[in-house]
C-alpha cells in the first residue's frame, strides 16, 4: 500500500503551489484528502517494485520540476523502450538505516515490468529530477537534483543508465539547475548556480559535457540564495538568464547573464551596475509587454511623498530594461501591488505627470495629477474585490472590469472630465495597461 501521510504532503504541495501561482483545481478539499489513483501501468510498476522491495514502503515525490509523479517513465538509455525511475524509502528502520532509494524498472518483450537496478540515493529529499540529451552527445542523461532534510544542503547528480546499471558520471553542490539550449545553436546546456560560501564566490556555471570543464561566470554579489531564474532576449538578440538574487535585508537584486560560442558572459562587470536593480522581495523581472525582453522592476517614491515618514511613503514601480554593455533605460513607468498581484502601466503621457495617494476608507488606490509640486485631479482608481456582492456594487457606481483571476476581479473608476484633459484615459487604455501576475 502507499502510505497516506506522504501521498497526502506531496498531493498538497502541488495543490498549494498551483494556487499560488493562479491555477485554480476542479475539486474539492475532500478529493484533496484522498490518495491519487494509479493508473494501470504504475499499479504494475509498483507491485514489481514491492515484489522486489517488499510491502513496507512509502515513495517519494520530486518537488519541482516537470516530473512530479513518484514514477517517471521515459526512455532514459536511447534504445527507443520507456524505463521506470522511481524513488521511495523503506518504512519501520531507524533512521540511519532508512536512506532513500532509487529503483529503476523495465519491461521486457512479454510487457511485465522488473526491477533491474536498485541503489542507494545518497540524500532524503528529491527536489528535481531532469532527462535530457546535452551538447552534440546523443547520450540521454539522468538528472537528479536533491537535499538533505533541512533542503539547505543540495546536491545534483547526473547519471548515465545502460544495461541495467546506473551509473553517476557528474556530482557537484548547486542552488539552483537547470537544461536550457543558451547560445541558440540547437543544442541544450546544463546551467548550475551556486550561492557564495566559504571562500567561493556565487556563480553561474554551464556545462556542455559533463565531463569537461565547464563555462563560469562568477555574479555580481555575494549572493547565497536565489529567488528565480528567467529566460528572455537581449535588446541585442541573445538569450540571457535573468538571475533575481537574494541580497540581504529582504531584498533581491538581478544579475543577467548570456553565452554565445567564447563562452559565458556577465552583463554587468561590477556590484555597483547590479545594484541599480535592488528592490523588496516579491518583485521579480518579468516579460512585462511579451515582447520576448524582460523588464526589471526598480522601486521609488512616489511624486509628493520624498518627505513622507516612512509609514507613509507610497511608491512607484519603473521598468527597466538592460543592454549587453550593461547600460540600463526606462521602459514604462507603473504602479504595482504585489499583495494584490497587479500591475497598471501607466500611458506615456503620464510620465512624470502623476503620483498615487491610497483611499484607506474605500481601500482603493488613486492615480491623481501631479503638476507644480501639487497633488492634483483624480484620474483613475484601482480597487479589488474579493467576493461577488463589492464587485456588483462596485460596477453599479459606474466602475468598470478590468480583469479577474479566480475569486478576484479587479475594477477601476475612470472620472469624466470636461473639455480637453490631456492626462485623461479612456477605459480600453485602462484595460491595455492593466497586467494581472
Amino acid at each position: 500500500m502507499i502510505k497516506l501521510d506522504k501521498t497526502l504532503k506531496a498531493t498538497l504541495a502541488v495543490a498549494v503551489t498551483a494556487t499560488m501561482t493562479g491555477c485554480t483545481f476542479g475539486t474539492s478539499i475532500d478529493n484533496l484528502l484522498a490518495p491519487p489513483k494509479l493508473s494501470i501501468e504504475q499499479e504494475q510498476i509498483y507491485s514489481a517494485l514491492t515484489a522486489t522491495a517488499g510491502e513496507s514502503i512509502s515513495l517519494k515525490y520530486p518537488k519541482a520540476g516537470k516530473y512530479l509523479s513518484a514514477f517517471i517513465v521515459e526512455d532514459i538509455d536511447g534504445d527507443g523502450g520507456n524505463e521506470a525511475v522511481v524513488f521511495y524509502e523503506k518504512t519501520g528502520l531507524a533512521a540511519p538505516e532508512n536512506t532513500l532509494r532509487i529503483n529503476i524498472l523495465d519491461s521486457g518483450n512479454d510487457g511485465k515490468w522488473r526491477s533491474v537496478y536498485d541503489s542507494p540515493a545518497e540524500c532524503s529529499e528529491i527536489e528535481r529530477v531532469m532527462i535530457s540529451q546535452l551538447g552534440d552527445d546523443s547520450h540521454v542523461n539522468l538528472i537528479i537534483g536533491s537535499s538533505l532534510i533541512n533542503r539547505s544542503e543540495k546536491t545534483v547528480a547526473i547519471y548515465s543508465y545502460s544495461d541495467g546499471v546506473l551509473e553517476r558520471i557528474f556530482s557537484e553542490s548547486y542552488s539552483f539547475i537547470d537544461v536550457k539550449d543558451l547560445d541558440d545553436n540547437g543544442e541544450k546546456e546544463f546551467l548550475l548556480l551556486k550561492g557564495a560560501a566559504n571562500d567561493e564566490t556565487a556563480a553561474a556555471e554551464v556545462y556542455t559535457n559533463v565531463h569537461q570543464n565547464p563555462y563560469r561566470a562568477e555574479l555580481s554579489g555575494g549572493f547565497t540564495e536565489f529567488d528565480a531564474v528567467n529566460y528572455g532576449r537581449l535588446e541585442s538578440g541573445e538569450t540571457a538568464m535573468y538571475i533575481d538574487a537574494v541580497s540581504g535585508n529582504g531584498y533581491i537584486q538581478t544579475d543577467i547573464v548570456y553565452m554565445d560560442k567564447n563562452g559565458l558572459h556577465k552583463v554587468f562587470d561590477t556590484a555597483e551596475q547590479s545594484a541599480v536593480t535592488q528592490r523588496p522581495s516579491g518583485c521579480r523581472s518579468y516579460d512585462i509587454d511579451g515582447d520576448g525582453t524582460l523588464e526589471i522592476p526598480v522601486q521609488r517614491v512616489s511624486a509628493g511623498y520624498e518627505n513622507a515618514p516612512e509609514g507613509e511613503l507610497m511608491w512607484l514601480t519603473d521598468w527597466l530594461t538592460v543592454r549587453k554593455d550593461g547600460k540600463s533605460r526606462l521602459k514604462y513607468e507603473s504602479y504595482y501591488s504585489v499583495g494584490d498581484g497587479y500591475i497598471f502601466l501607466f500611458p506615456a503621457k503620464w510620465h512624470n505627470k502623476v503620483t498615487i495617494k491610497r483611499d484607506a476608507i474605500n481601500d482603493e488606490i488613486v492615480i491623481c495629477a501631479y503638476e507644480n509640486g501639487e497633488i492634483g485631479r483624480e484620474l483613475m482608481r484601482i480597487y479589488c474585490a474579493g467576493d461577488a456582492a463589492s464587485r456588483e456594487d462596485r460596477m453599479a457606481s459606474g466602475y468598470v472590469l478590468l480583469r479577474t483571476k479566480g475569486e478576484l476581479a479587479y475594477l477601476a473608476y475612470i472620472p469624466k472630465y470636461n473639455g480637453n484633459d490631456a492626462l485623461a484615459i479612456t477605459e480600453s487604455e485602462a484595460a491595455i495597461g492593466f497586467k494581472s501576475n
